[in-house]
């Protein structure tokens, strides 16, 4: 089972994730604040973090930010924040899954495991670590993409989803596939995340008409294997 650092300034909530985490079979550590969360997650072996957005000294979407530049590790947000354009800035941020206080253990449970799977499959995808398809390059290892030969500044979850699309390059992927994909399968109806981020895409990559990141009406989306020239 995995090692969850616990991120939240509640002891009470801390005590009971203990106890409910470690009875199925977790090792559950605990951090009240944003830094000393960045310090354990830089010094102890960590499987997966739970992080709740509001702390006492940091911004929660900025420590998922810090913690997703120091490594692929897996996040999973714990708040009583349900605006939708929270849990946008919170995916938007690295993290692989949002869930909202009050919350089922067993639900928690199932969505610390799917991400920690998520996590392990990424890592030993054994996949090339550059990708290019037409005028885009994908370096998978560094997080760094580049359009005509020009750096590309994308948000983690930006990067995922173009990975995806790119790896596989003239099939159409459906709006589900992504969603199961870069989100999780808790995500599969949601599908303007997926409108909103394509269109963040067309945008940084200069392709608004949608010649290289096309759309299948109805169906879902697919990376030409060329690209126009124009913006």
């Amino acid at each position: 089972m995995a090692r969850v650092l616990v991120v939240d300034d509640d002891p009470a909530l801390r005590r009971v994730l203990s106890l409910g985490l470690g009875a199925r079979g977790h090792t559950v550590l605990g951090a009240p604040d944003g830094r000393r969360a960045l310090a354990m997650a830089a010094t102890t072996a960590i499987d997966v973090v739970v992080l709740d957005l509001g702390l006492p000294d940091l911004d929660g979407i900025d420590v998922c930010r810090r913690l997703r530049a120091d490594g692929d590790l897996p996040i999973v947000v714990l708040s009583a924040d349900a605006a939708e354009g929270r849990k946008v800035a919170a995916l938007d941020g690295g993290a692989d899954d949002y869930v909202t206080k009050p919350f089922g253990m067993e639900e928690l449970d199932a969505r610390l495991r799917l991400a920690a799977r998520h996590f392990e499959r990424r890592a030993q995808s054994g996949e090339p670590s550059l990708l290019e398809v037409g005028p885009l390059s994908m370096d998978l290892g560094r997080h760094r993409a580049t359009m005509r030969g020009e750096p590309v500044e994308l948000t983690p979850r930006e990067f995922e989803l173009l990975a995806y699309l790119a790896r596989h390059q003239g099939k159409v992927l459906t709006h589900r596939m992504v969603l199961g994909e870069v989100w999780g399968p808790g995500y599969l109806d949601e599908s303007h995340y997926l409108r909103v981020y394509v269109h963040r895409l067309r945008r940084v990559l200069g392709d608004e008409g949608g010649a290289f990141l096309r759309t299948e009406p109805g169906v879902g989306y697919a990376l030409a294997d060329g690209g126009s020239s124009k913006a």
